[in-house]
């Protein structure tokens, strides 16, 4: 690192500015441009700090480095807003805290950039990104086509990131490739979900520290696997409360709500929480200074923004700032070096939210579909056959946005729809309450994960959803013994993820979708996937949606030949109790009632258990 005095220190960072769409390679010294000179920034010598508080009257900071004392360094203003100092001597894993003042009034406050918190007063800590030595420099996450999601909470999964680490050769074996990571920032308390942030930019303290969460990162792509940060900007704090909650009031004016930091009047209040003021230029900064610290300083492949509708507008209104922050951010995120994935949970199924920013759109990569879950989850739990409705199965499985299939992330757990919010709990519960390890239970939810790792779309798993984890889920710890309890159940979901990734079945990456079986009365459907067409190519997915077993149903071929079964969901390898129905390979033939029905040149007969799919490809 150089030295540099405050002066030059403002002249290096405004050029990093005025350059940020330009193209850098992700290194270590990425520290000064990912922080935009804000917070606590190490440099030769000492550590130059600088923070937005603009009602206050006078800030200090203080400190291990000065004995806590308020005299020893007061910050000079910059005339923006912004206080700034350079400590020498102060560096890196030394507690400080700023001193505000506002008139007679004096508040002790924790850096809103703080990367660390420690101790039982969750002292701010000072923290140097470019310490860190990166042992995978040239990973590449899978392109959007090629990825296979996987949401975790650490302490669900192990406890902490170094914890976490012991389960990725787990989640590498079942061949997930990327790993989304339930907000990890700093929250009140030792258990949440996250995404109740306090200071957006620190690690949670109770899951470890900046560098072992980049040792987590650095684990999972030497093992193959990208890492998406999962980050709450729509509300910080609790919806009650302002407890730990450094922000709020950050200078002594709360201008009646939550001080300079927030919005006030209708737009004050998000439904969780304290909404930032993303009308405040110093606002929008923090927020995409915050996206790309992740991206940089901790190698992410990629972000989730939590309730991107509660950025962009209230009670229906448009919130502009809101949208041109997103649209900012997310062309920042596009310009690094090393692709990323950019995931919006908008829940509003707008076609605006994933399209490009230069056509007027936010900019995001993709989006969770919640509108295609909610017609999955209906025709899986309903409890008879008869009130499954096969009109909604075809419109889950042939919901577009935008006319691409890459652009939603289609699931049948996530945390909303599996945690102990409302009463819910996990799929094989919804589907088998008094025994969600019954038959029915495996068969359905299972059945399920077939036709989200078959479906067009990017498939997401929930923790556990693999060895059929069961209850309500808060963040307790996974139970890995399930793993070798439910191996079968483990197994098939490998295989499916296998096909949906071999080379000899594109088509399940393609962007083309035809729906042309729908049998109402035996609740099968049946759809083709592909991408240019031909054998390696096609892909038909068969699925029964039904408790009743055919030992021949006919199906239209789009081509003549010999239809492999790839994958056959009944198979007993997967349970003992399966049906095991026929797996034999399927011959195309003319004439029948199968091509008249589907419109497609050729028929075949293939067996199905209940509740199975089975997919073929040439």
């Amino acid at each position: 690192m150089r030295f540099l005095g405050v002066l030059a220190f403002t002249i290096a960072v405004a050029g990093c500015q005025a350059n940020e769409g330009s193209d850098v390679a992700s290194g270590d010294a990425l520290n000064d441009r990912s922080h935009s000179g804000m917070g606590a920034v190490p440099v030769e010598g000492g550590t130059l700090f600088r923070v937005w508080a603009p009602n206050a009257s006078g800030v200090s900071v203080v400190g291990e480095f000065n004995a806590w004392d308020p005299a020893a360094h007061p910050m000079h203003a910059d005339g923006n807003g912004n206080f700034t100092v350079e400590v020498v001597g102060a560096h890196a894993g030394q507690r400080y805290k700023f001193f505000v003042s506002r008139g007679a009034d004096h508040f002790w406050k924790n850096d809103p950039r703080s990367a660390l918190v420690a101790g039982d007063s969750r002292d701010s800590v000072i923290v140097d990104h470019g310490a860190y030595h990166w042992r995978t420099p040239s990973f590449r996450p899978p392109p959007v086509e090629r990825q296979i999601h996987y949401e975790l909470h650490l302490g669900t999964l192990n406890g902490t990131w170094r914890g976490a680490i012991d389960k990725l050769d787990h989640l590498a074996a079942l061949g997930v490739n990327m790993l989304e990571v339930m907000p990890p920032a700093e929250f009140p308390g030792e258990v949440s979900w996250g995404y109740n942030p306090v200071l957006p930019f620190a690690m949670e303290r109770t899951f470890g520290t900046p560098d072992d969460a980049k040792a987590f990162v650095d684990a999972a792509h030497a093992r193959g696997m990208g890492v998406l940060i999962d980050i709450v900007h729509n509300h910080y704090g609790n919806v009650d409360s302002n407890i730990e909650l450094d922000m709020a009031c950050f200078d002594g004016d709360c201008l009646g709500a939550a001080g300079s930091y927030f919005y006030g009047g209708n737009r004050a209040r998000s439904p969780w929480g304290w909404r930032p003021n993303y009308s405040a230029a110093q606002m929008r900064d923090y927020i995409v200074d915050n996206a790309m610290m992740w991206l940089r300083d901790y190698r992410a492949d990629g972000l989730r923004w939590d309730a991107t509708f509660a950025i962009r507008a209230i009670d229906g209104r448009d919130i502009e700032e809101g949208w041109s922050l997103l649209r900012r951010v997310n062309d920042a995120s596009h310009s690094e070096s090393v692709p990323k994935t950019i995931i919006a949970e908008d829940n509003q199924d707008s076609p605006w939210v994933t399209r490009p920013t230069q056509e007027s759109g936010l900019g995001f990569d993709t989006q969770w579909d919640n509108w295609s879950y909610h017609r999955l989850f209906g025709p899986i739990v309903a409890r008879n056959d008869g009130e499954r409705d096969m009109n909604a199965v075809r419109d889950a499985i042939a919901h577009s946005i935008n006319g691409r299939a890459t652009q939603r992330v289609l699931f049948s757990e996530n945390h909303d729809e599996t945690g102990n919010l409302n009463g819910n709990v996990r799929l094989p519960n919804r589907i088998s309450p008094d025994d969600p390890a019954s038959l029915d239970a495996r068969k359905r939810s299972t059945l399920a994960a077939s036709i989200v790792l078959t479906a067009p779309g990017i498939p997401m798993l929930f923790h556990g959803q693999e060895f059929l984890e069961d209850g309500r889920w808060g963040d307790r710890a996974l139970d890995f013994s399930r793993a070798q309890r439910f191996s079968g159940i483990l197994r098939l979901y490998q295989d499916l993820i296998r096909l949906r990734l071999a080379t000899d079945a594109r088509g399940l990456r393609g962007g083309n979708l035809d729906v042309f079986h729908q049998n109402d009365g035996d609740k099968v459907i049946a759809f083709r996937r592909w991408d240019a067409g031909g054998p390696g190519d096609d892909v038909v997915v068969i699925a029964n949606f039904s408790g009743k077993s055919f030992s021949t149903y006919d199906v239209g071929l789009p081509r003549a030949g010999r239809w492999k079964v790839r994958f056959n969901g009944d198979a007993k390898a997967y349970s003992s109790d399966f049906g095991g129905s026929s797996s034999a390979d399927v011959d195309a033939r003319t004439g029948g009632f199968a091509p008249e029905r589907d419109h497609q040149p050729f028929a075949g007969s293939v067996a199905l258990g209940p509740y199975s799919v089975v997919v073929l490809t040439q």
